[in-house]
């Protein structure tokens, strides 16, 4: 096969090149500049796939042993005739995507969990193409899991945890799928029909911002109809959309203009400088937390040593190693060279303190009770409260709400010692210290250690108690969404969570005493007012008038609900009573009823005080009616009584009251 002018290397059938190797030497930056790696290495271009190929005699990777089973598993689930593209990417993806949530990137809007994320909705739009039933990528991920736990058994041992996250990713995008899928139909047969040559960058990025479509499978999408996308319309209003993101996260101006003098002060001969009516100071020894780590910086007061200048402590910049404080003068003037006396507040620092290490507390105790899946993915300390945000797909049940808390109180009681340890970062992982996701940490780490370590140990900067007890209680007040597969919880603890005791038991004694009943039975007694009010609100009349059925009968006259009705032999002093309730169901309303009892007629008018100032006077309408039957009345603009002796014309009273409020209110 071939001539001898074929050399390896070449474009020939002579040589199949399957294996090359690439000595990783120099780094060539500037070109034609090298420079020697760091870490020299040789880089085999001969993967595991590619040898199988050879080894199987098969055509394609897809026809080896690790990938013909999930082939074939997606020609069974489909229900429809599959082609071979949608069972490959399927097999392709399922593997990745087993792989990389097994490894710890949960699906995200960021980074690598954005990669997963579009590796999944990839997987997700060809599945349903195939018409397979719901949840098939977790089907998917135990066939991957099947195959490769015997070279890889931590895919099984996080099954569970990969499980989860497969599932509430395909329910989530299954919501939105249909309608992106049905908009992108509409968009392409609209280029169609114009002769355009494919979606608009808006249309696009519409897409992706409200369907959760990312760029590339509207891509893939359009191709397969011979159009194509505006990319670089897309790429510009994704820039744009990234710029409103940080100015919306750093407020626009003055924090970067600031941040820029601090970073110009600490690096610089000058010890303080005026920006905006504060004054920014480096001070030679700092005792003030700057902000950082999710915790914000300490507050306190600044005095010169002599006693002619005071200034309080508004923030404190972290810049790198280093600080800047933040001062708001309220007596004399600093110079460069002042002796100084920082005083961090007190008290300040010990809320911070509580709060931080709740959160510590609180984090180990979601992983204990929802799984090692459960990572940092955000957080705020301070005096007032701790925010915590972290990964999880779905809400917590109460159960767990109560869980959580429990075991919190529990190791705040048991009065652990905190200790802030240094150590190398190896030996931090070796002991199994937790660590924020993504974050580069030097050599010798902080780490923050409660009791013996078993239950919470995390590399922290931050300032802690020195023991759990200081905390003295934990409440969590609230349990949301924060963004796709992130939870967030915030809670109090220390005095503002003792403060919120308090306020909520004077709230249960107030409530108590209203009730005359014990604080224990306030919810018993509550709810039985609840089942009156029910009852009171659907039972007939005592004079066998439904309410619920009066109600249904108003009308909408010029945007207002009237009522005329003739009731069946009534008591008249029942009449008022009746128009009362049924205008507190109606809301702004004209209520008119009338009813004959022994030869006599009664009429009530009630009227809303929105349809007072627009013409409709009680008084006014229920002399209207009572001359109808003979008679007359009167009362205020919001209720009227009147009577009347002709029966007869009962009915004909009634319309004429409900076209004076028609006329009232410029209808008919």
């Amino acid at each position: 096969m071939g001539t001898p002018d074929d050399l390896p290397g070449g474009e020939n059938e002579r040589f199949l090149e399957f294996w090359n190797l690439v000595f990783m030497q120099f780094n060539q930056e500037p070109v034609n500049t090298l420079t020697p790696l760091p870490a020299q290495n040789i880089d085999t271009g001969l993967g595991l796939n590619r040898m199988a190929i050879l080894k199987q005699g098969a055509e394609t990777v897809f026809e080896t042993d690790q990938f013909a089973p999930l082939v074939e598993f997606g020609r069974r689930e489909a229900n429809v005739e599959p082609n071979d593209r949608s069972l490959r990417v399927l097999a392709d993806h399922a593997r990745a995507m087993t792989f990389l949530i097994g490894d710890g990137v949960e699906p995200s809007n960021e980074g690598r969990g954005y990669i997963v994320r579009r590796i999944m909705r990839r997987a997700i739009l060809h599945g349903r193409r195939l018409g397979m039933d719901p949840l098939f990528m977790t089907r998917y991920h135990k066939k991957v899991v099947e195959i490769m736990e015997g070279a890889y058994p931590e895919l099984a041992q996080q099954s569970f945890t990969t499980d989860m996250w497969i599932r509430n990713e395909e329910r989530s995008f299954g919501h939105t799928l249909e309608q992106g899928t049905k908009l992108l139909d509409e968009l392409i047969d609209r280029a169609r029909a114009n002769g355009d040559e494919g979606v608009s960058s808006e249309d696009a990025f519409r897409l992706h911002d409200t369907f959760g479509f990312p760029i590339d499978l509207t891509l893939e999408l359009v191709t397969e109809h011979g159009l194509g996308v505006d990319e670089a319309g897309f790429e510009s209003l994704m820039e744009q959309q990234r710029a409103r993101s940080a100015t919306a996260r750093t407020g626009p101006g003055a924090p970067d203009e600031l941040r820029t003098r601090a970073l110009e002060l600490v690096h610089g001969a000058a010890a303080a400088e005026q920006v905006d009516g504060r004054v920014l100071i480096k001070l030679a020894e700092s005792p003030f937390y700057a902000t950082g780590g999710g915790q914000i910086a300490d507050s306190g007061v600044i005095e010169c040593e002599s006693g002619a200048c005071a200034a309080r402590v508004a923030d404190v910049l972290r810049l790198g190693d280093d600080q800047a404080v933040v001062l708001e003068v309220e007596r004399g003037a600093l110079k460069a060279g002042e002796r100084v006396v920082a005083r961090v507040s007190a008290q300040v620092r010990h809320a911070t303190q509580c709060h931080h290490t709740a959160t510590h507390l609180l984090h180990a105790a979601l992983r204990e009770r929802l799984g090692d899946h459960v990572r940092q993915a955000g957080s705020y300390v301070g005096p007032d409260k701790l925010r915590f945000d972290f990964t999880h797909g779905e809400a917590l049940s109460a159960e767990d709400v109560a869980w959580v808390e429990d075991r919190v109180n529990a190791e705040i009681l048991a009065n652990h010692r905190v200790r802030a340890l240094t150590m190398p970062l190896e030996e931090a992982r070796r002991l199994g210290a937790m660590a924020l996701f993504g974050e580069k940490y030097g050599d010798v780490v902080r780490v923050v250690q409660i009791g013996d370590g078993t239950f919470s140990r995390e590399l922290c900067g931050g300032t802690h108690v020195r023991s759990t007890a200081e905390i003295g209680v934990f409440k969590l007040v609230g349990e949301s969404s924060s963004a796709a597969n992130v939870r967030r919880i915030e809670a109090l603890t220390g005095p503002e969570g003792v403060a919120l005791l308090r306020r909520e038991d004077a709230l249960l004694g107030e409530a108590a005493a209203l009730l005359r009943k014990r604080p224990e039975e306030v919810p018993s007694a509550i709810g039985d007012l609840q089942a009156r009010a029910k009852q009171q609100k659907s039972r007939p009349s005592d004079d066998g008038i439904d309410l619920t059925a009066l109600v249904d009968g108003a009308e909408v006259v010029g945007q207002a609900k009237i009522l005329t009705r003739e009731l069946p032999a009534t008591d008249p002093k029942t009449l008022p009573d009746l128009a009362d309730r049924v205008k507190g169901q109606l809301g702004d309303s004209a209520i008119v009823l009338g009813t004959a009892n022994e030869g006599r007629v009664a009429l009530v008018v009630a009227v809303s005080p929105s349809l007072i100032e627009r013409g409709v006077k009680a008084g006014q309408i229920v002399k209207t009616a009572a001359e109808v039957v003979g008679g007359g009345g009167g009362g205020k603009d919001t209720m009227a009584q009147a009577g009347g002796r002709d029966p007869s014309k009962l009915p004909e009273a009634l319309t004429a009251a409900r076209e004076a409020i028609a006329a009232a209110l410029g209808a008919s």
